[in-house]
């Protein structure tokens, strides 16, 4: 492929940068979010997280869990999110941040999500992968190089 990027070349500190790529997620069913204005985080060896406006977001499937917030370096304090959809649940599956850095004010209570929980997550109509590890919430797509942070032995990248 032409246009892959490796997710070597990505800075730290991290940038964040718009996309008009067309993001959507589904859960139990049901598309929680649909949107082609975006936001994503770029930072070396991990893929990108994406950060979606909340107007593009089923919000009334959210609660804000009582899961200690967690705090980046370079964006802030983040607090999560409980997902419920029907009779399914993903406890802690997004996250936001209400008061974020200055280099990040754009993605102010903008919604990210992980990508494991959902019955899918789309960039461009491609379903993507979860960045490995469990802890990291980025999406791996087919134009991505890694190795990505989060994979075995990575761990002190």
């Amino acid at each position: 492929m032409n246009n892959q990027e490796s997710v070597w070349e990505y800075p730290r500190p991290p940038r964040l940068e718009r996309s008009q790529k067309h993001i959507k997620i589904v859960f139990n069913g049901v598309t929680i979010a649909d949107t082609n204005n975006s936001y994503r985080v770029l930072e070396t060896s991990h893929p990108p997280v994406y950060y979606l406006p909340p107007e593009d977001i089923k919000t009334e499937y959210l609660s804000k869990t009582d899961k200690p917030s967690s705090f980046c370096e370079w964006k802030g304090l983040a607090h999560y999110y409980t997902l419920t959809v029907g009779d399914k649940q993903a406890l802690n599956v997004a996250w936001s941040y209400d008061n974020p850095t200055a280099d990040f004010a754009p993605i102010q209570n903008y919604i990210a999500f992980y990508a494991a929980p959902m019955d899918g997550c789309y960039v461009d109509g491609e379903k993507v992968q979860p960045q490995p590890g469990g802890f990291y919430g980025g999406w791996i797509t087919q134009d991505l190089i890694g190795p990505f942070k989060g994979e075995p032995g990575s761990w002190g990248w």
